[in-house]
Parts: structure tokens; sequence; C-alpha cells
């Protein structure tokens, strides 16, 4: 039996459809073999969910979202189903959350289970579910974000306006300059020390070394002087000096040992200058009386001249 041409080329069409379905479905993560469930949700929001958008369970994904329906006349205005595995079964008080799937803004579906799941009486299929929004980056920064940079731009123009009110009034025109007349004087500093280094350090090095090396060379002469034997010599001759002083021989050692002797040489001393006050005494009465200088002859007169010379001398 042979078949005709078109009815080859039909069927490889047919063939070739079917495979671009399956193929397609299955890059969409569609299991068409596989039984589900259907549960609805309404929303006030779509978000960015689109058909086909993924479902989790703890970040598990379970199905797929089947179709987006939206009715003005209704509010919630979305209406939202999703298909997921037939064999999971969603108990009493499960919530179906609107949530942002990846930074781009996406929508997805998490079916949030509760605390205390109610196994006896499970959702069944094509119930409504509870819903919820979860807000994602956007709405984070919608809300927190655009009011800490509203804020922070409101505390600018404050900063703004001070500077620019310094500004006006001329100090801050002022600091600038001492702040740059302070680095001209650090860089000057900079300079000189570097010029100082490079060329009198080395000079002043050279010196102090010399001067460590005569120190050295002294220390040296010191040391190799025989200073044992020096104070030796000095011990000894403190030593005759005091014998000297002790011993009753010498003159000096006499007087400072003699009690009898420096007693008569003490009275002696004393009778002299008895003897030189009488004479100045009668030198003085003499120039008083010159009447007796005239009734004396002159031989008298020029031995009493002689005398008193004498004394006088």
């Amino acid at each position: 039996m042979k078949y005709s041409r078109e009815l080859k080329v039909g069927v490889l069409a047919i063939i070739c459809l079917g495979i671009l379905y399956f193929g397609f479905n299955f890059l969409k993560g569609v299991n068409i073999f596989s039984p589900t469930k259907v549960y609805v949700g309404q929303f006030e929001r779509a978000n960015g969910l689109t058909e086909q958008a993924p479902v989790y369970i703890k970040g598990y994904k379970v199905g797929l979202v089947e179709t987006i329906q939206y009715d003005f006349t209704q509010h919630p205005a979305f209406r939202v189903a999703v298909a997921i595995d037939k064999n999971i079964s969603l108990p009493r008080g499960t919530e179906m959350a609107l949530i942002a799937d990846g930074l781009l803004g996406g929508g997805a579906i998490e079916l949030i289970l509760p605390a205390m799941p109610n196994r006896a009486m499970p959702y069944q299929g094509g119930d409504t579910l509870p819903t919820c929004i979860v807000p994602g980056l956007v709405d984070n920064l919608q809300t927190g974000l655009l009011a800490q940079l509203d804020s922070l731009l409101s505390e600018a123009n404050i900063l703004l306006a001070s500077l620019n009110s310094e500004v006006e009034e001329g100090s801050l025109r002022a600091t600038l300059q001492n702040v740059e007349r302070i680095t001209n004087d650090l860089a000057i500093s900079s300079r000189d020390i570097r010029n100082l280094t490079h060329n009198q350090l080395p000079g002043v090095v050279e010196k102090a070394d010399q001067t460590i090396e005569g120190i050295n060379a002294i220390l040296s002469d010191v040391q190799a002087a025989d200073i044992q034997a020096t104070i030796a010599r000095v011990d000894s001759t403190l030593n005759i000096v005091n014998s000297a002083l002790q011993s009753q021989e010498g003159t000096l050692g006499l007087l400072l040992n003699d009690k009898v002797l420096y007693d008569n040489l003490n009275t002696a001393l004393e009778d002299l200058d008895k003897t030189v006050l009488n004479i100045d005494s009668i030198v003085m009465s003499v120039k008083a009386r010159p009447f007796i200088q005239k009734k004396l002859p002159k031989t008298k007169n020029k031995t009493l001249n002689t005398e008193q010379a004498s004394c006088s001398v």
C-alpha cells in the first residue's frame, strides 16, 4: 500500500509540531505528563508577574503560573491561577504570596505554609487561597532608601547654605589662605632640611668623628699613664711632709710642737709692739711742743732730729 506524498508531508508536519510543543513546554518547565491541581489567588497589583512564572514552596519549584486575569470591576482586580503538582497537598492557612524573583524585578509566587498545618482538611483544586504581597528590592528602595536620600539631601542643602554664608563672610577664604601659607612654609622647611641633610650634615658628622677620635686618643694616653705610680709618689710626699711637721728637729717642727718657744716668741712680739707704741707717743709729743726745740742747743737739735729720724724709720 502506497501513501501519497501529501500524506507523508502532513504526518511529518504534525510530528514536528508535536515535538515543538513538547520541547517548548519542557523549556518552560511544564511537565505535560504530570497531573496538576489549580489554585486561585487575587492580588491588588501584579508587580511584574507573568504567565509561566515559577511557583515555590520554601524555595523549591513546585509549579507554574497558569493564567493571569484582570477585571477592573473586581477588588482585588488581578486573578492569578497557579498549577502545582497534584501530589502536593496544601493545608488550611497556606498563603499565596507575590514575591520579587531576582534583581530585575520579575514576579513569582511563593506558597507560605502555616506554622502548625492542619492536614485534616487540605485545600482542593480550584480553591481560592489567601494572598499577600512581599515587598521586593524595588519596594524597599522606594520606601526606605528614598526617605534616607531625602534626609541626606536636606542635610546637604543645610551644609551648602552654611558654606555659602562662610564664603560670603570671608572666614572660609581666610582659612584657605592660612592653609595655603602653612603648606608653603612646610615645603620651604622640607627643602631646607633636605639641603641641610645633603650639604652640611656630612661636614658635621666628619667633625664629630674627629672629636671622637681625639677623645679616644686622650683616653688612650690616660690609660697608658702609670696612674698608680703617680698616686704612690704623691702619697709618699705627703707622708714626708707630715713627718717633718711632727718632728721637733726643724724650725717649723719646733714652732708647731715646742709650746715654750711659741710662748716666748709671742711675748717678745708683744714687747716689741709696746716699744714701738712708746716711740710713736714721744715723737708726737715733741712735734706738739716746738718751743722745746728752740731752747735746746743746735747740736742737741741735730741729735734730736737724728733720733726722730731714726724713730720714724
